[in-house]
C-alpha cells in the first residue's frame, strides 16, 4: 500500500537528520456498535496543539504508563500469559499494553471495559463518582488498579481483541510502537464529556468517515484508515470474532520519494 504523505507530516520527513527517536509502547482501542448505515466507531479529532498527530481524528489510546506494567490489576478473561502469546510479546509487556488500552479507553470516552465480576460488565459509567475518577485518572493523580480496586471491579480482557501493530516512521520525532485493540460498546454504557486532547468525538459510521477522507474533509494516519476500513467489514457482534482469526505483523511505514512527490509505504497491498 502507498499513501501520499499527510501535509502535516512533511516538515518531519524533509527535516529528517537520521536520528531515530525510540518508539514508546503504546495502545488504542476501536470501541464499536452497530447503526442505521452498518457499523460505527467513536473517533475522535486531536487538538492541533497537540505535538503527535495534531489535526488527525484517532481513536481513543495513548502511551503505557509504568504503573500499567506493575500495578495490581484485579483481572478477569485471557490471563497476561495468553495475550503474550497473542501479542507476541513478553508477559510483562502484554499486561501493561492490555491494562492501557482499557485505562486510555476509560480516560478518553468514559466507556469501561470492567465489571464487579468475571462475567458482568458495567452498565452505566456516568456517576459523579466515575466521572470524579476519570479526570483524576487522566490527571495522573490516580493508577488504574488503584481505581478498580476501589470501585471492586475487575479489568474484563475478553471483552478486547487484538486488531493490529503499527510502529511510526523512523522520520517522526516523537515515535510510538502501537498495539490496536477492538472492542464493542458494552449495553447501557455511554460516552462521556470529550477528552481535553480532542476539540471533536462523535460516533460515526465508518464508509462515511472513509468517504470524507478520501475527499480530504477529514485528516487520518495511514494505521487509522487501514484499520477502518478493515474493521467497516464486519459488525459489533462479530468484531471479537474476527480479531481472533487475524494474524499481527509487525508494520513500519517506509517514506519513499517519487517524482518528488513523497509517500508511505507499507507491504500491505492495494486497498484503495
Amino acid at each position: 500500500m502507498r499513501v501520499p504523505l499527510p501535509e502535516r507530516l512533511r516538515d518531519h520527513a524533509q527535516g529528517y537528520n537520521g536520528t531515530v527517536a525510540e518508539p514508546r509502547h503504546a495502545s488504542t482501542i476501536i470501541v464499536v456498535r452497530d447503526g442505521a448505515e452498518g457499523i460505527e466507531a467513536y473517533l475522535m479529532r486531536r487538538q492541533t496543539s497537540m505535538a503527535f498527530a495534531a489535526g488527525m481524528y484517532v481513536f481513543p489510546g495513548g502511551g503505557m504508563h509504568p504503573s500499567d506494567v506493575t500495578g495490581e490489576v484485579p483481572w478477569a478473561g485471557p490471563s497476561p500469559s495468553e495475550w503474550a502469546q497473542r501479542l507476541d510479546c513478553d508477559v510483562s509487556l502484554a499486561r501493561g499494553l492490555v491494562v492501557a488500552a482499557v485505562r486510555e479507553t476509560f480516560e478518553e470516552t468514559g466507556v469501561l471495559l470492567a465489571g464487579p465480576d468475571p462475567d458482568t460488565v458495567l452498565s452505566d459509567t456516568s456517576s459523579v463518582d466515575m466521572q470524579a475518577a476519570r479526570a483524576t485518572l487522566e490527571a495522573g493523580e490516580l493508577t488504574f488498579a488503584e481505581f478498580l480496586i476501589g470501585h471492586r471491579l475487575v479489568l474484563r480482557s475478553d471483552l478486547i481483541g487484538a486488531w493490529a501493530h503499527w510502529i511510526t516512521p523512523t522520520f517522526e520525532p516523537r515515535r510510538y510502537d502501537t498495539r490496536f485493540f477492538v472492542a464493542a460498546l458494552p449495553e447501557g454504557q455511554r460516552v462521556g464529556e470529550m477528552s481535553r486532547e480532542a476539540d471533536h468525538a462523535s460516533w460515526a459510521p465508518l464508509r462515511d468517515v472513509l468517504a470524507r477522507v478520501e475527499a480530504g474533509e477529514a485528516a487520518m494516519m495511514p494505521p487509522t484508515v487501514v484499520a477502518c476500513r478493515e474493521v467497516a467489514e464486519h459488525s459489533a457482534g462479530t468484531i471479537l470474532a474476527a480479531a481472533a482469526e487475524r494474524t499481527i505483523r509487525t508494520i513500519v511505514p517506509q517514506l519513499v520519494e517519487i517524482d518528488g512527490d513523497l509517500f508511505l509505504e507499507t507491504d500491505l497491498g492495494d486497498l484503495s
